[in-house]
């Protein structure tokens, strides 16, 4: 996860967006309702990763009718997937998405599922775009406004839990 926010992101390690990368236990593995899942390769080598969580999207820095509009609690977010260059267009992602759905549907208590992506990261708006629905292109807001981080905020279909 830190190759990503360094390699694709561009930005670093950052305390107030990445805390979850330096403590995925916290984070993932604490809350019932939360999970990580992570792939290897023969070589026990990390080469992708996938998170979901129960909290929203916080505003700020997210806009404050997408917050309310995928409250905490509610709301399954999907974070950190991340698939390394040389394993991507085998179908990884999606399948490890695919595994995340049925988590948040097994769950019960979720009506949503939200995520956000970097639309500069190679591949990643196409994937998202595959998988879910627009509901907000900050490049957009950028464009007409000024202001936003240039973020594409999507909402997946959460699959029935029968």
């Amino acid at each position: 996860m830190l190759d990503t926010v360094y390699r694709d992101f561009g930005t670093g390690y950052m305390p107030r967006w990445h805390g979850d990368i330096i403590d995925p236990g916290a984070a993932y593995l604490a809350d019932p309702r939360h999970t990580l899942l992570v792939a290897l390769d023969p070589d026990g080598e990390v080469v992708a990763t996938a998170a979901l969580d129960s909290r929203g999207p916080a505003h700020p820095p997210n806009p404050r009718d997408l917050a309310a509009r995928y409250p905490s609690g509610r709301t399954a977010q999907l974070r950190r997937v991340y698939v390394r260059p040389a394993h991507r267009r085998r179908g990884l992602a999606r399948r490890m998405v695919r595994e995340l759905l049925g988590f948040a549907a097994a769950d019960g208590g979720y009506t949503a599922v939200y995520l956000h992506t970097d639309p500069a990261v190679p591949g990643a708006e196409p994937f998202w775009r595959s998988l879910g629905t627009v509901v907000r292109d900050e490049r957009e807001q950028e464009r007409e406004q000024g202001g936003g981080f240039g973020v594409v905020h999507f909402e997946v279909a959460l699959p029935s839990s029968s």
